[in-house]
């Protein structure tokens, strides 16, 4: 497996299209093809599949496509650093639940970007369940959770600030003009759930459990926007950190509801593998993150 052949695969899978990476590369057609073909031919695999004039990656292509990406940034990092240019270069991949990547960390980029423009970033949205082993394989460098703590003794971890989760519904839903809410009174409720922003909806998820309240009605989403419009349109409660809907509260467009353990506090937890080389990309990002939401977050 050769550094170039690593590269026509990621240019040939980020264009789909063999011609079209020829000819950015300044290669032949041919020349890509047989580069691929050779990957294919030692690895086992079939990496891209053929649907008409198309090309799609296959299952074992996209996991291809992470880890040549990364050989190809540890590749520039590493001639960078011997040459004594000494930048942060390279990618870095990370994992963040939507609503920070939303509500907290545009600034965070912006300075980053500003600083380090030699660094391709590439965000990806963050399940608890998967990221320990992203961590550990190189696939994901960093990642961001909203949730108590994390326990894999393996894993480093910071808190970089709290946020506080709240339980909303519609304005007018009969919950939200009750001054207290017993938990008895969420037993025939219909909750909106997320998907991606998953660590803060198990605590909450805990919370009733501990209470003898097992969800029965539920519906899952995938965004954040998705929630907060379906709870507006009066199909459920939903959980999730104030910053996200603050702004809903304050047109009267959602509403909280006063249950005395529905409002509750998570931390933002930095977390990375503590068995890992930390490179100094990595640690510019960790450092503009560190200095950016402190700052703008009070914390």
């Amino acid at each position: 497996m050769e550094i170039r052949q690593l590269r026509s695969f990621i240019k040939v899978a980020r264009l789909l299209s063999f011609n079209r990476a020829a000819r950015m590369l300044h290669y032949a057609q041919s020349s890509v093809s047989a580069q691929i073909h050779a990957l294919e031919e030692e690895l086992g695999v079939k990496l891209f599949d053929r649907l008409g004039k198309s090309i799609i990656l296959t299952e074992a292509g996209e996991r291809l496509v992470q880890y040549a990406e990364k050989i190809s940034a540890l590749e520039e990092e590493t001639r960078s650093e011997l040459t004594g240019e000494g930048k942060p270069r390279g990618s870095l991949t990370i994992r963040m639940p939507e609503s920070l990547a939303i509500y907290r960390f545009p600034p965070v980029i912006k300075e980053f970007v500003s600083k380090h423009p030699g660094v391709r970033l590439t965000f990806t949205a963050c399940t608890h369940e998967g990221l320990p082993q992203d961590l550990r394989k190189g696939v994901t460098d960093l990642g961001f959770l909203l949730t108590e703590s994390i326990d894999d003794a393996d894993l480093e971890s910071e808190v970089l600030g709290f946020e506080n989760i709240m339980l909303v519904a519609a304005a007018g839903h009969p919950l939200t003009l009750k001054k207290q809410v017993r938990a008895n009174d969420l037993l025939e409720e219909t909750f909106l759930l997320s998907k991606v922003d998953c660590s803060y909806r198990r605590t909450f998820e805990k919370t009733l459990e501990a209470q003898g309240i097992s969800i029965q009605n539920t519906i899952t989403l995938n965004s954040v926007a998705s929630l907060k419009e379906c709870a507006v349109q009066g199909l459920g409660l939903t959980v999730l950190p104030k910053m996200t809907v603050g702004a809903e509260i304050a047109s009267k467009k959602l509403a909280p509801v006063k249950w005395k353990d529905g409002r509750f506090e998570v931390a933002i937890l930095m977390v990375w593998y503590k068995e890992r080389w930390i490179s100094p990309k990595q640690k510019a990002f960790m450092a503009t993150t560190r200095s950016v939401i402190n700052k703008n977050h009070g914390c």
